[in-house]
């Protein structure tokens, strides 16, 4: 029988890795900085305390390994958000079923009223979202969804419930390209408490999602926590070594790494763990340090003057002029968001921020903005 990620994942102790990592010291994080190459121990020592001191040079070596990797482009892709029912309860989340809000899944016609503005701002990468309700939002409706775009776009991603391997093979059939899933939380207790009920509280079928999605041939697997569930560090770690499993195992797909910060929205929970602005740059940092090649995302969960400053220090692609609600561009932007959006600018001002920087937005992998 082959080994997968529950494996291994079941191998370690959450307040042991926790422990390790504080434990880390200045000699480890200059050991690690000295090296070309970085291992899962190396990781532990740039995500420590000890690390703090180290911030600047740490910027400076991921910048430059980025350059070297990526050259001066970022991706520029934006989220359609196709309908906010859900059937699972999530604590943190605008769209969880307890919430008494207003449900909208978009028709055909007003999915592409939606992809006719997108269009029109330039955009050829999407994401397309939708809570999870598998009658309503299931896999004939996301699958439907593709088939109706696909010739508008050259990269289509998903941000749906998981599936099992033979949905997302007839999803690659269709047209889709890539998948995002994040685990939410790596702590087993935590992620319980957050997910009481519903599909999603199957922690160990979450878990897997990455797996089945390297069976079936996905072209890119998007990674990553919620930071604010729990300890940043910790879940920073257990998502490098889900991102180090795949590449191992499913060496043919391409990876990216996001970081989303709890947001606010009518739920209002509050983060157990506050991750500060200096927190999630020496995070990016680590990540590009352990791993040059992944791709690393930036949305505009965070503010302006956040994306301004650290998109030079690792970042490959950013969303811009996001809404989290379905019909959000054009249909109905009154809807209900799934969290607040903190960067509100147009599209066209990330972009003249962007060069204004030195930097190329690509919005097709072979072009840029004009």
């Amino acid at each position: 029988m082959s080994t997968t990620f529950q494996d291994i994942f079941d191998s370690y102790n959450w307040d042991a890795t926790l422990a390790s990592i504080h434990a880390k010291t200045s000699k480890d994080v200059e050991f690690a900085l000295n090296k070309s190459k970085r291992d899962l121990e190396d990781f532990k020592a740039l995500l420590s305390p000890a690390a703090i001191p180290y911030l600047e040079e740490m910027a400076l070596q991921s910048k430059a390994l980025t350059k070297k990797r990526f050259g001066n482009t970022i991706q520029m892709y934006i989220p359609m958000y196709l309908s906010n029912e859900c059937q699972n309860i999530c604590t943190y989340c605008g769209f969880s079923m307890t919430n008494k809000i207003p449900r909208r899944t978009l028709s055909d016609s007003e999915i592409i009223k939606e992809v006719e503005f997108i269009k029109e701002k330039g955009y050829d990468h999407i994401l397309l979202v939708t809570g999870e309700a598998n009658k309503t939002v299931g896999v004939p409706y996301i699958k439907h969804a593709i088939e109706l775009i696909n010739d508008r776009f050259s990269n289509i991603t998903i941000e749906v419930q998981p599936l099992n391997q033979d949905e997302y093979e007839a999803l690659i059939e269709a047209g889709l390209y890539a998948v995002l899933v994040y685990q939410e939380t790596y702590h087993r207790a935590e992620y319980k408490k957050h997910h009481p009920k519903g599909k999603k509280s199957n922690f160990n079928y979450r878990l897997d999602t990455p797996d089945r999605l390297g069976k079936a041939g996905i072209h890119k697997i998007g990674l990553g926590a919620l930071f604010g569930l729990e300890d940043w560090r910790a879940d920073s770690f257990f998502a490098a070594l889900h991102l180090k499993y795949l590449q191992k195992t499913y060496w043919k797909t391409k990876y990216s790494i996001s970081f989303p910060r709890l947001r606010p929205h009518s739920g209002g929970l509050e983060p157990k763990v506050e991750m500060t602005d200096k927190d999630l740059v020496q995070t990016i940092c680590a990540f590009r340090l352990l791993d040059e090649d992944v791709e690393l995302s930036l949305s505009t969960r965070e503010s302006e003057i956040f994306r301004n400053n650290v998109v030079q220090l690792g970042i490959t692609s950013v969303s811009a002029e996001s809404k989290t609600n379905p019909g959000g561009y054009v249909v109905d932007p009154q809807t209900l968001e799934q969290f607040e959006i903190s960067d509100e600018r147009p599209t066209e001002d990330v972009a003249r921020m962007l060069q204004e920087q030195g930097l190329e937005p690509v919005w097709k992998d072979w072009e840029s903005f004009k």
